[in-house]
């Protein structure tokens, strides 16, 4: 059950990205990603407030416990790796194709294996190894095509900036197995709604902060703000992605290294909307560099039987 979320969240994910390149070309960053997490936080505002007034009943897959401090200080630093992610990737998306963002987004799971591998004892087994190497494979040919369209991976800072945002998305990811295990597993127990509900809250008010002190006083100097139907879509999606995929984080058996793996089959809408909306170049061989990403997905999902 947890794989079939996971490729669910894939999907979802596709489209988040996809909205979130559209909603960001010609644009300003910040007022984006603030918007992003208003949105988000009026989607679950609901749901905690259903919850602590009897609305929503203890026993429904929408029910959002009520945590005091002890447990909320470690969804704020949840909302601190989430949102430092989302601000590198918003610039990196920003200012290169989704077909070569897509991919490179691709190498996160990779990272979030050997935390898997270190922290929580998970093995893989040789399907698996398989297709992690073939997705390092995929990720090198890439680098090799990115160098049609003039991008030097390592003389790029808006790779660097993806590169981080995939750093940090990693940490987030091994983090999230962490709040959601439970104590006897070495983790902390929370509630997968909480969490999401929470951390979303608590970024739009952070957002807050860095569009009044760093965005608004430069406002009139830098890309102007433009509202366009897109925005509220990224909420929409990233809300559905995540929700799918810490409830599949919270089933017996699931491993954070294939769910995260499986999660980058995202890569796929992106890239089918990347050239059929925003006709980005070299196709053919950001193709092949792709279907090696899908093999890896497939011996992944052979391997997890």
């Amino acid at each position: 059950m947890w794989l079939i979320l996971a490729f669910l969240s894939a999907a979802l994910l596709g489209f988040y990205d996809v909205f979130k390149k559209k909603s960001l070309k010609d644009n300003a960053v910040i007022p984006v990603l603030l918007l992003n997490t208003l949105f988000s936080s009026l989607i679950f505002l609901p749901f905690i407030i259903g919850s602590a007034n009897g609305m929503v009943e203890s026993g429904s897959l929408f029910y959002t416990h009520s945590y005091g401090w002890e447990e909320h200080k470690y969804i704020v630093l949840k909302s601190c790796i989430v949102l430092s992610s989302w601000l590198f990737a918003y610039f990196g998306l920003k200012h290169l194709p989704l077909t070569i963002v897509g991919p490179i987004n691709a190498t996160r799971p990779v990272m979030v294996l050997f935390g898997a591998l270190t922290f929580f004892g998970e093995r893989l087994n040789v399907w698996q190894w398989l297709g992690v190497t073939v997705a390092f494979i995929g990720i090198e040919m890439l680098k090799k095509t990115s160098k049609k369209e003039g991008i030097n991976w390592w003389k790029n800072k808006w790779i660097y900036f993806v590169i981080l945002a995939n750093i940090l998305g990693a940490v987030s990811g091994l983090y999230d197995k962490y709040l959601m295990a439970g104590r006897e597993n070495g983790g902390i127990g929370l509630d997968k709604m909480a969490v999401q509900s929470w951390y979303n809250i608590y970024q739009f008010f952070m957002m807050l902060a860095i569009l009044a002190f760093l965005w608004w006083p430069k406002r009139k100097s830098t890309t102007p703000f433009s509202w366009h139907w897109s925005i509220p879509l990224i909420s929409i999606f990233l809300s559905a992605a995540d929700f799918v995929y810490f409830y599949a984080l919270g089933l017996d058996g699931a491993m954070i290294s294939i769910v995260s793996m499986i999660r980058r089959g995202s890569v796929i809408v992106s890239f089918l909307f990347g050239a059929m909306i925003f006709h980005e170049k070299n196709l053919k061989a950001k193709l092949f560099d792709l279907l090696l990403v899908l093999l890896s997905m497939l011996l992944l999902f052979i391997g997890s039987y």
